[in-house]
């Protein structure tokens, strides 16, 4: 039994490394330089130790994403529970982690993926990250459905980080644009 929960090990290590050096190469270099290739040369693993954790590039991603949405539900924890305007803390926080994780995030919202949202299959990891983001909507939803209000809410935060990457908004007004986002989720109206 000590050889198989070793073995066990192992192979999580080496997973855990693939996901790890993917996601570094990621964010240093751009998605375009993770290839299989690349990685078995960097973790100094064959391409067939590869195929046997991962079949391919896409399963990488996700895997990566997946990490994306835990650390996500994270932050966005820890930001709804300090001091102050909770739902203006989640959203800081939300575009703060795009912004610091720009290969994650498309990793999570803009390459294609096999993960499924809003489904009974969907990976306990991403229904975290959309509950701690409803939880901060829901502290300002009144009688209005939280789940729809959240999802409105994420799509423009969501909004606001691809249309500012891409170069599609007025420079300088982040700071105006997100507290008017939360006025309108906060006024009541």
């Amino acid at each position: 039994m000590a050889i198989d929960d070793r073995r066990k090990r192992e192979q999580a290590a080496r997973r855990r490394l693939i996901i790890t050096t993917a996601r570094t190469l990621a964010e240093t270099e751009g998605w375009d330089a993770v290839t299989t290739r690349r990685l078995s040369t960097e973790i100094e693993y064959s391409q067939p130790v590869l195929y046997k954790h991962f079949t391919g590039m896409e399963q990488i991603a996700d895997a990566i994403a997946i990490d994306g949405f835990r650390e996500l539900a994270e932050v966005i924890g820890a930001a709804r529970s300090g001091a102050g305007d909770a739902l203006a803390r989640t959203a800081h926080a939300y575009l703060d982690f795009a912004r610091d994780n720009p290969a994650v995030y498309d990793a999570m919202f803009t390459r294609a993926t096999t993960l499924r949202f809003a489904d009974q299959d969907t990976p306990p990891e991403l229904t975290a990250a959309f509950a701690e983001l409803r939880k901060a909507v829901g502290l300002v939803a009144g009688e209005q459905d939280a789940d729809a209000l959240t999802e409105v809410f994420w799509a423009a935060l969501h909004g606001l980080v691809t249309l500012g990457r891409g170069g599609r908004l007025r420079p300088g007004y982040d700071s105006e644009r997100l507290q008017l986002l939360v006025e309108q989720f906060t006024s009541g109206d």
